[in-house]
């Protein structure tokens, strides 16, 4: 009896799929990044919150996309900390661009774009990625992402462009200074995730020609700079995903209408597009 393990992870959660007899158990972790735990610490994590969590049985396969792992040295530590802890099992590891990919074209050609906390896209010729837009993280790039709209919300607010309306509602919603804005942004760990976590306030506030303008600006720009340097783009469809991506879809619809793209899939998560990828959804 096949017994499968699939896991999706980012920097704060790790979603994992235990597959046997036809049943699917659902298990979360702490997220699993090379760039921030070390090869003793992710171990840890495999004990204390998936074995403990997970009946005891011989995996025969794991599957692992995660952040980090577009790196050579985290991917190789990544898979060694697996195959001590799953020793019986055929172990592939990858990184999370390629959860997109597989979870949406599966094994046939196509454009994919991750529009989550942070954002990427490239274009798979069926077999490999062949083309990758630089992703240059959030300070200098991730245009279209979580990240890159929360900033811009937070811009709009400091500067006192939000007319009165909005201002309040930001000022109910958050309850921040721009002291705490600015050490949380320059000071404190994680800078993109706190970003985007101001994106939440543009989904409240549909409607509004500022929060409107926001959206259509930042997606626009990933578009611009990203989706249109593939000739891809204008052959096939183009699928997406992620948070972002998922929430805001409607705006991904006209856009793709004004470049003449073809819009694909949109998933809010690769995990049930992975199931099917193993013939198990």
């Amino acid at each position: 009896m096949a017994i499968t393990l699939i896991a999706d992870s980012g920097a704060t959660k790790c979603e994992w799929r235990l597959v046997r007899d036809g049943e699917i158990q659902t298990i979360i972790t702490a997220g699993i990044s090379p760039y921030f735990l070390s090869k003793e610490k992710i171990a840890a994590v495999l004990q204390a919150e998936l074995l403990a969590n997970m009946p005891k049985v011989i995996v025969s396969k794991v599957a692992f996309y995660g952040t980090g792992l577009g790196n050579t040295d985290n991917l190789k530590l990544m898979k060694a900390v697996l195959q001590k802890t799953f020793p019986a099992a055929t172990v592939e590891v990858t990184h999370d661009l390629m959860a997109a990919v597989h979870a949406t074209v599966g094994r046939a050609k196509g454009v994919v774009a991750i529009l989550g906390t942070g954002s990427n896209s490239c274009y798979y010729n069926g077999k490999k990625i062949v083309k990758n837009s630089p992703g240059l993280g959030y300070v200098l790039g991730d245009e279209g992402s979580g990240a890159y709209l929360g900033k811009k919300v937070i811009q709009y607010y400091l500067y006192n462009t939000f007319d009165e309306d909005l201002r309040a509602r930001f000022d109910a919603t958050f309850t921040v200074t721009a002291k705490d804005i600015l050490e949380s942004v320059y000071t404190k760990p994680l800078p993109s995730r706190y970003l985007a976590s101001y994106a939440i306030f543009l989904a409240q506030n549909r409607g509004h020609y500022m929060i409107e303008n926001i959206l259509e600006d930042g997606l626009n720009d990933f578009f611009f700079q990203h989706l249109c340097k593939y000739t891809e783009s204008w052959k096939m469809p183009i699928h997406f995903v992620g948070s972002i991506a998922y929430g805001f879809k409607d705006i991904l619809q006209q856009l793709c209408n004004a470049y003449e793209f073809e819009l694909g899939k949109v998933a809010q998560s690769p995990m049930e597009g992975l199931l099917k990828y193993y013939g198990v959804g």
